[in-house]
């Protein structure tokens, strides 16, 4: 498909709030093939979101210990992680060192999770991405680990206001570039 029908598809699932704020843009070589372009989406005129570019007013993280010591990120703990810990450690751990383990390990699985996605996106092609999300439920888009795919998500119209006031929890576990989509959203309701 051409980038301009692309373009034109995914324009036309844009929640009416987000029309003209949100664009995706494309630049291109048309004489060095070795350069594919850059992708990129745009909000109020602004390239917010490069998949390329480690300069984008996104965060992008350059290890899990970034992650760990980013306070931003909130990681909540359920009783079953606390029960988990506490039948793995056979009961001799004092239960408020229970709550810091089941943390510790829940930001650990996280921050791998973060890096794998992160490092998936920037190899990933925006086009070939976006093609699968035109031809996908929206509820596989919501859930996948993919970034590119919940901001397409995120910003499309299929998905209600309720939906969006009800995944608040699910967001603090994303990228903040995700994060970012999610409040975007959620300011247009």
């Amino acid at each position: 498909m051409s980038w301009s029908k692309l373009k034109q598809n995914l324009e036309s699932f844009l929640c009416p709030a987000l029309h003209g704020r949100v664009e995706y843009r494309a630049t291109g070589y048309r004489y060095s093939p070795d350069k594919a372009g850059i992708c990129y989406i745009s909000v109020d005129k602004k390239n917010v979101f490069n998949m390329s570019d480690k300069t984008s007013l996104i965060k992008w993280y350059q290890t899990d210990l970034e992650i760990k010591n980013d306070s931003d990120i909130q990681i909540p703990i359920g009783n079953e992680e606390i029960e988990a810990i506490r039948k793995d450690t056979k009961g001799t751990v004092p239960e408020d060192r229970l709550k810091v383990i089941a943390r510790n390990r829940k930001i650990t699985e996280y921050a791998k999770e973060l890096l794998l996605a992160q490092s998936s996106l920037s190899k990933s092609n925006f086009t070939v991405v976006a093609n699968h999300f035109l031809t996908t439920s929206i509820e596989e888009s919501i859930e996948s680990d993919d970034i590119l795919l919940n901001i397409l998500a995120l910003v499309d119209r299929r998905v209600g206001k309720k939906r969006i006031l009800n995944m608040a929890e699910k967001m603090k576990l994303k990228h903040p570039i995700v994060q970012f989509f999610y409040e975007l959203r959620r300011s247009t309701l």
